[in-house]
């Protein structure tokens, strides 16, 4: 009998407990001390977890945006996109590149029957002999120079993202290599969470500070807006732009967005034009496609500027002698480097080129207002 009033009395305490406390409050009265709710009862529920420290800062992260975090809506892309035809070469002469018409010439280096004049060159090869330890390389059927007068190149591998959606907010790449700051502003304390080139970054915040904008990419994180270049998502169309399918450029950021259909469906970096060698701002179209083309030119009085680029691959000639095309000759996307192209990273080159048509609207930008607009500043451009 002992027993089973023992038996009772354990069941009745239960069933008292069960009216008494739902099973949430049991969970959150429950609650050991530092624990935090699931996500979901701690974002739609916190009046019933225990308060303070952690267990409050969930919700405010939330409104933030800094929680739950999300991945960025890109789709892989071809690895061979960036896979171009060409080698190429950089030329190491300063005083210009002899070029002979047969390879016995090219090994004895007599009998040049031209000269590459001085400047920034870049050759595309066919074929590389070596002999009696000398090097001599093809640039062309019959065409040659010595290996000793050039150095082959590795090519850039750095790519932009296609997306299946608009992102949400606005991102960045990192342009160098740093550490954060725990709040915004010169001389706050840095953490400990180092950034490298070209990684990507959410925007959750901006505060000016003297000069520049800084950009919270992290609870307690912040980079100064000349360590990173922004995408900021706007799906509206251009002034000018006459159809929902165009290629904005933003020479502050030297960022490259490409919309369709009332979205972002790409994005990349950039090298426009340098100063004096502007990238023009407006609203253009593109008139020529070309897979590849010599470009070369000088616009110095005593063509100390002057370049000479073989096979530039995925040309797309939008504005006189602009055009926005792949670049294999340097890996500073993000920075001014050209005089008036848009220079691309070469998988993306290849991707915007295939997407592209004759007429494709081209919309040229800069927020800041202080590249020059006047078309008396412009000549045809170049690369």
């Amino acid at each position: 009998m002992s027993i089973m009033k023992r038996f009772l009395g354990i069941v009745l305490t239960v069933l008292g407990f069960m009216v008494v406390t739902s099973p949430m409050e049991a969970l959150a009265s429950s609650e050991p001390s530092g624990f935090i709710c699931p996500p979901r009862l701690q974002l739609r529920h916190s009046p019933r977890c225990s308060t303070g420290g952690a267990r409050d800062e969930m919700p405010q992260l939330a409104v933030q945006g800094l929680y739950p975090e999300r991945a960025l809506p890109t789709y892989s892309l071809d690895p061979e996109l960036g896979d171009v035809p060409f080698w190429y070469l950089r030329s190491l002469k300063k005083n210009g590149t002899p070029v002979y018409s047969s390879f016995e010439d090219a090994m004895r280096g007599e009998n040049p029957f031209r000269q590459i004049e001085p400047g920034f060159i870049y050759l595309s090869w066919i074929d590389r002999i070596e002999r009696d330890n000398k090097v001599v390389y093809m640039i062309a059927p019959g065409v040659y120079i010595q290996g000793g007068d050039a150095s082959r190149i590795s090519i850039p591998k750095f790519r932009g993202l296609a997306f299946y959606r608009t992102p949400y907010r606005a991102f960045a790449w990192v342009l160098l290599g740093t550490l954060t700051s725990i709040a915004p502003g010169y001389g706050q304390p840095e953490t400990n969470h180092w950034l490298d080139r070209y990684e990507l970054v959410w925007i959750y915040d901006k505060v000016r500070v003297g000069d520049y904008d800084w950009y919270k990419i992290g609870q307690d994180e912040w980079l100064e807006q000349r360590r990173v270049a922004v995408v900021e998502p706007d799906i509206s169309r251009p002034d000018g732009v006459q159809e929902d399918r165009w290629i904005s450029v933003d020479i502050y950021e030297q960022t490259l967005m490409v919309y369709e259909d009332g979205r972002l469906i790409y994005a990349t970096l950039v090298s426009s034009g340098l100063g004096g060698w502007w990238t023009q701002p407006g609203v253009f179209q593109v008139y020529s496609k070309l897979e590849a083309d010599k470009m070369g030119g000088a616009f110095e009085a005593d063509r100390s500027d002057y370049y000479f680029l073989e096979d530039v691959p995925w040309i797309l000639y939008y504005d006189e002698s602009r055009a926005l095309h792949g670049a294999y000759w340097h890996n500073r996307f993000g920075y001014p480097r050209s005089h008036g192209c848009v220079n691309l990273p070469l998988a993306d080159a290849h991707w915007i080129y295939d997407w592209a048509e004759e007429g494709t609207w081209v919309y040229v930008f800069d927020p800041t207002g202080e590249t020059p607009t006047d078309p008396s500043n412009y000549g045809p451009g170049g690369t």
